[in-house]
């Protein structure tokens, strides 16, 4: 069987039309497919300044008829986020958990570090991922997914405040070969990399786009429409993305 699952990321929801009209037109897009995706991943920044108004927001626009598996970005607060849309007690522990989607592991990993825009994996967080991946049955594959990407994408704004320490997710994948691919956001452009020898793919941001050096000097193209990205996982763990944008 493949698995099939939508990445969007960085919806910046902030309570102004734009932002809820950016993100209601990639969320309608997907209920509307003739073939459901079989789980959608929001990586991060899913509000715009941490409030639990924004989380409310999102809850309500992330209400779909298939699973909707997210992690926090730097933008994300984590005792709102945790109240507001997971409905759970706030608390400032990192936000960690594992869905189990069509016989894949899906880690949704918290790499925020609060009041800062870098990531790192926390001894908290590194303990989590490895426990939980070396707790799985044999034979079942894994997708790490976070927030910051941990290599560079070429560009200052999104490397300024990458991954840091990414020698211990390096070490982490080492141990774990059924990891398959790792799926981030951050950089608000749609991007395809390696890291440790497995896929590394960047999802495109809802809110803007990225304006790379070689497009110009001001780096938010807000005129580009919201992209997401679709993620094929094949029984022989081979991961194919399709980018998009929706109009």
């Amino acid at each position: 069987m493949t698995l099939l699952l939508a990445q969007i990321s960085d919806l910046h929801l902030d309570g102004t039309p734009r932002a809820t009209d950016r993100a209601t037109r990639v969320l309608d897009h997907l209920r509307t497919l003739p073939r459901p995706v079989d789980a959608l991943l929001v990586t991060g920044d899913i509000a715009d300044h941490g409030t639990e108004a924004e989380y409310e927001e999102a809850a309500r626009l992330l209400d779909l008829p298939f699973p909707v598996l997210t992690c926090p970005g730097n933008h994300d607060a984590r005792p709102a986020y945790r109240k507001a849309l997971l409905g759970e007690a706030p608390a400032e522990g990192p936000v960690n958990r594992v869905h189990h989607i069509g016989g894949t592991a899906v880690l949704m990993c918290d790499t925020t570090v609060p009041g800062h825009d870098h990531g790192r994996i926390d001894a908290e967080t590194a303990q989590w991922i490895d426990g939980t991946l070396a707790g799985l049955p044999d034979g079942v594959p894994a997708l790490l997914a976070f927030h910051q990407p941990p290599v560079e994408v070429h560009h200052p704004l999104p490397d300024s405040s990458r991954l840091e320490e990414p020698e211990r997710l390096a070490a982490l994948l080492d141990a774990h070969p059924r990891v398959a691919a790792v799926l981030t956001g951050h950089a608000h452009t749609a991007a395809a990399s390696s890291f440790a020898g497995r896929p590394l793919i960047v999802g495109p941001a809802v809110t803007w786009t990225l304006r790379l050096p070689w497009e110009g000097e001001a780096s938010a193209d807000r005129d580009q429409p919201p992209g997401l990205a679709f993620h094929l996982l094949g029984e022989d763990r081979r991961l194919t993305t399709h980018f998009r944008v929706v109009p």
